[in-house]
């Protein structure tokens, strides 16, 4: 639903750990960012993409857009994780009308849910080989009951939500926008505090896409599990503070037996991918979400893969002002992904 003639949007990242919120400006020499901040969310109250405690997040938001001098209220939000069903399917060539008419149908093939609590979107791929009459589609489901939660959460805050996006095509997005495209096939994973997302590209286009139930809050819980403390302390143990209640190599051991679990379960879908695409090479992964941050994660994920392992940088084509710490930037790149991908939507975007 469109609010405003606005075509101006702030991008706003709902995650589980951390809300972003980013404003890109279409300058003459290209987009600049305006603004951008974080804010930490208490543990729980955003959780595999519910919200459990709207009062909580919706006072969060507030505070981040007060404490960036953030003005503009219309708004770009994703959702994703298991709320959000994204399917490629190929479907007979046929005129807009019959086309809405097909995809419903085909969607109750696809869709684990009952089709009258869902909302179905669409974005046609490709066109068949030049004597078939068929068409490549990408079909989206989301829970209407998701959409509403977060439509009510952002209104009550007092923005304007404008687009509902996923949370895979933002990052898809802003990575078109910043990296140099060619027609090797890439992967875009990202990692965030409960759940993993891989996106297989080939020639600019999603082709397989796969939602993961594992992420960094798995080393805070491993870490409470060895010296019984709070998610917070754990939280700030995996950031590197400095603790006697554990040793530098025990922490290092928990972390390097969680990010190979990533590694090997991301591998066996890339696996899968394969099984059904055995002429298609994967020669490059970008990492983005907080677990790209972890060292040892790029490492082990490169030598279960055989591929190029590399953490996107969301601001590299951007004009940054002079405002910014480079060296903040650089820290927090890989979870600003997702938020500047949203920040590059306009309201009249399909």
């Amino acid at each position: 639903m469109l609010f405003t003639k606005s075509h101006h949007l702030v991008g706003l990242d709902l995650g589980s750990s951390t809300l972003k919120v980013g404003e890109i400006t279409a300058t003459k020499k290209g987009f600049a960012l305006k603004k951008f901040g974080m804010i930490s969310v208490a543990p729980g109250a955003i959780e595999e993409g519910r919200i459990n405690d709207p009062e909580k997040v919706v006072n969060s938001i507030r505070q981040l857009f007060e404490a960036n001098n953030i003005k503009e209220k219309n708004v770009a939000i994703s959702i994703g994780g298991y709320s959000v069903i994204i399917k490629q399917i190929d479907v007979q060539t046929s005129s807009e009308k019959q086309l809405q008419e097909t995809i419903h149908l085909e969607a109750e093939q696809y869709i684990p849910f009952d089709i009258s609590e869902v909302n179905i979107d669409y974005q046609i791929l490709e066109k068949g080989e030049a004597d078939s009459n068929q068409m490549s589609v990408i079909l989206i489901a989301a829970k209407q009951e998701v959409i509403n939660e977060y439509i009510n959460l952002v209104q009550t805050a007092g923005l304007n939500p404008c687009i509902i996006d996923v949370d895979d095509f933002a990052l898809q997005n802003i990575f078109e926008a910043n990296y140099d495209l060619t027609d090797e096939n890439v992967v875009l994973i990202d990692i965030g505090a409960n759940n993993t997302s891989l996106n297989i590209l080939e020639s600019h286009s999603s082709v397989f896409m796969r939602d993961v139930s594992m992420g960094c809050n798995q080393i805070n819980q491993k870490i409470i599990s060895v010296i019984d403390c709070s998610f917070a302390e754990a939280e700030q143990i995996k950031l590197g503070k400095q603790t006697d209640k554990i040793s530098p190599d025990d922490l290092k051991q928990i972390v390097s037996s969680v990010v190979s679990e990533w590694s090997i379960e991301i591998r066996r879908a890339l696996d899968f991918y394969y099984s059904a695409n055995p002429d298609e090479q994967i020669k490059s992964i970008m990492l983005s979400g907080g677990g790209a941050q972890i060292k040892e994660f790029s490492q082990f994920l490169a030598t279960e893969t055989k591929s190029d392992v590399e953490i996107i940088n969301p601001f590299k084509k951007l004009h940054i002002a002079k405002h910014f710490d480079p060296l903040f930037l650089e820290q927090i790149a890989p979870q600003a992904s997702i938020c500047m991908g949203l920040a590059l939507r306009r309201v009249d975007d399909k």
